[in-house]
């Protein structure tokens, strides 16, 4: 309803049996249903507007939520021209006072394909906008509602995601180079994904993709629940947990770095240069503990401190303990900085305490990072810190 993800996996033979690995996740994009369903009120309104009624902002709230419904409706019977729409009026008397109009498949069609799945060239990507000065705290909407566009994007970004994949099959069965990923099935996702006009668009733009791009067109794979896909994949998961079912290898979906602020001069209006030191690999696997260097950092007690985290879906040479200390903004993203303040135990607020780091990935989804004072004040001392990747993939 509200979010569009894209996941590329690898299926692979090994010992005779199938293994899926994950390739590649990509951002988890705000831009779905909901954004729909509010770009068809938009049209409805402009048409109560035009005759004269107004909507105040509870009426609009319904009329999304009409709109909705009458937006699956259409989408699921293609013998429906036009759905009618219905909400309350500002006047006391109810039934006098419903506004009606109706939403009609020519509109619903051309504002969901055109404004959200725009035939764009594989080199496109999501536009940028200027922002205001002073925003409302809240959610990181997608500020560019082209699904197509940030498509475009994933396969660029992962366009050598297969060549690091070991034991893979190339390139008859996998990449043949080019400026994008070559995907050579597509398993579709999410209720919105019903419509036969939006597949059948999304595909259409994806093979003149891959046919520019010199790779064959893409198959279409059925026999999937739209709606409860999600829910089952929960409960196969489970399952693969247990040893009951194929589970897609591929652990963490990104590389995860941590900031190390680096000693520095202080000069007006320039912050000290941080270092990224990498505690998870690219595809790290869930119950395992990266090999950090034994080298010494420091870790502020008894004061508020932030810790800077950042992932890359692109990095996948880096190792534990590799130290990046220049990236381009689209290889490193930083994540939301987690505040907290080490407690002092007998040391001075203020005080530098020499540590070791050590960093693994939880079973449950966790990056867990560790930091082990050299001298010790009581047994088993050590500060910890936990970010989610589950949420982030």
């Amino acid at each position: 309803g509200g979010t569009t993800d894209f996941s590329a996996i690898a299926a692979m033979e090994r010992d005779g049996s199938l293994e899926l690995v994950r390739v590649a996740v990509g951002d988890h994009i705000l831009l779905g249903g909901d954004n729909m369903d509010l770009a068809l009120a938009h049209v409805v309104k402009g048409k109560l507007t035009e005759e004269g009624k107004q909507l105040d902002r509870w009426q609009m709230n319904a009329l999304t939520h009409a709109c909705r419904a009458a937006k699956e409706a259409l989408l699921s019977d293609p013998s429906m021209g036009a759905a009618p729409i219905a909400i309350a009026g500002k006047g006391s008397k109810l039934l006098g006072s419903t506004l009606r109009t109706e939403l009609t498949r020519e509109e619903v069609s051309r504002t969901l394909l055109d404004g959200f799945f725009p035939e764009v060239e594989s080199s496109a990507r999501p536009a940028t906008r200027a922002r205001a000065a002073l925003t409302q705290l809240g959610l990181p909407y997608a500020s560019d509602a082209g699904i197509t566009r940030h498509l475009a994007a994933f396969l660029g970004r992962q366009a050598g995601a297969l060549s690091r994949i070991e034991g893979f099959a190339r390139p008859a069965e996998g990449e043949r180079g080019g400026t994008l990923l070559h995907p050579t099935a597509v398993l579709f996702n999410g209720g919105v994904m019903k419509s036969d006009a939006l597949r059948e668009r999304l595909v259409r733009i994806l093979d003149g993709w891959l046919e520019a791009d010199g790779a064959p067109r893409v198959r279409v794979l059925g026999g999937t629940d739209l709606d409860q896909s999600v829910s089952r994949g929960a409960a196969s998961y489970g399952l693969a947990r247990r040893g009951r079912g194929l589970r897609i290898r591929g652990g963490t979906a990104r590389a995860y770095y941590v900031g190390i602020e680096s000693p520095a001069p202080a000069v007006p209006g320039v912050e000290p240069p941080i270092v990224a030191l990498c505690l998870a690999p690219f595809g790290m696997e869930e119950g395992t503990e990266s090999s950090l260097p034994e080298q010494e950092f420091g870790a502020v007690v008894g004061e508020p401190v932030r810790f800077r985290f950042f992932g890359s879906t692109v990095r996948r040479q880096d190792a534990s303990g590799d130290e990046l200390q220049d990236w381009s903004p689209d290889e490193l993203e930083e994540l939301a900085p987690i505040e907290m303040t080490l407690p002092a135990q007998g040391r001075r607020e203020g005080d530098i305490v020499p540590v070791r780091l050590r960093a693994s990935v939880t079973a449950v989804g966790t990056l867990e990072l560790e930091a082990v004072p050299t001298a010790p004040q009581q047994p088993d001392e050590k500060w910890k810190v936990q970010l989610s990747v589950r949420s982030e993939d």
